[in-house]
């Protein structure tokens, strides 16, 4: 039987702190002061698409896990926050690995842009990186999307995990202090494999315009490094 497709059209894409994918907040919301913009595509760049969004604090966003490759698809996934030694359902993870990689995202709204050429969206605690294809937007309805009794699952068991972070005051005063606050929040969220226990091992990622190296040595990730990308 053959597979039964739909097209997707990408209405816009995020601009991001992320230019790569290493180093993103597993989920939406875990790093509040996060900012990222949303540019609609030439075709919806039209304001009164936007109409009446403004009166909403919070929106759902549909989009692509563009950096995932893979020829087919598991039934099964390994979620990272379980050590990579447990397997899963895919359907009962948030894994890129999925039959269709789509991901879906709470964000806040921040401000509307209604510029009639070229109408933007800004938004806080996005976990997307720079690119990321947006195929639908939601507001997000509190009387219905919120559930407070809903059950956590397997994830319960890892949901407050934090890494203490460490940046050396000398390394801090390359950046601007609200860049070290956010990179510390994005840090703390421990952004390794969760199998990684190397001490020895130096990993690295880009954010907001600056390359930063650390270690994690005896439970502390230490920032070792922060220099300026080249343009």
């Amino acid at each position: 039987m053959d597979k039964q497709t739909v097209e997707t059209i990408v209405i816009a894409r995020v601009r991001s702190e992320f230019p790569s994918k290493f180093g993103i907040p597993r989920q939406s919301g875990l790093v509040p002061s996060l900012r990222a913009r949303i540019v609609f595509e030439p075709e919806y760049r039209n304001a009164e698409a936007l109409r009446g969004i403004e009166e909403f604090s919070h929106l759902w966003l549909l989009w692509g896990f563009s950096e995932v490759r893979q020829e087919q698809w598991s039934p099964t996934v390994r979620p990272p926050r379980l050590g990579g030694n447990r397997r899963m359902g895919v359907f009962a993870t948030r894994s890129p690995f999925r039959p269709n990689p789509i991901g879906l995202s709470c964000v806040e709204l921040l401000e509307v842009d209604l510029s009639p050429k070229n109408p933007t969206l800004l938004i806080g605690g996005a976990d997307l990186m720079d690119g990321t294809p947006i195929y639908d937007i939601k507001p997000y309805l509190l009387t219905t999307d919120c559930h407070p009794e809903a059950s956590k699952g397997f994830t319960q068991e890892h949901e407050d995990y934090q890494i203490a972070v460490e940046i050396p005051e000398e390394i801090a005063r390359k950046m601007p202090q609200e860049t070290v606050e956010k990179l510390r929040q994005v840090l703390a969220q421990d952004p390794r494999p969760a199998y990684h226990q190397d001490e020895s091992r130096v990993y690295g990622f880009p954010f907001d315009g600056y390359e930063v190296s650390f270690v994690v040595q005896g439970g502390i990730l230490q920032v070792q490094q922060v220099k300026k990308c080249r343009r």
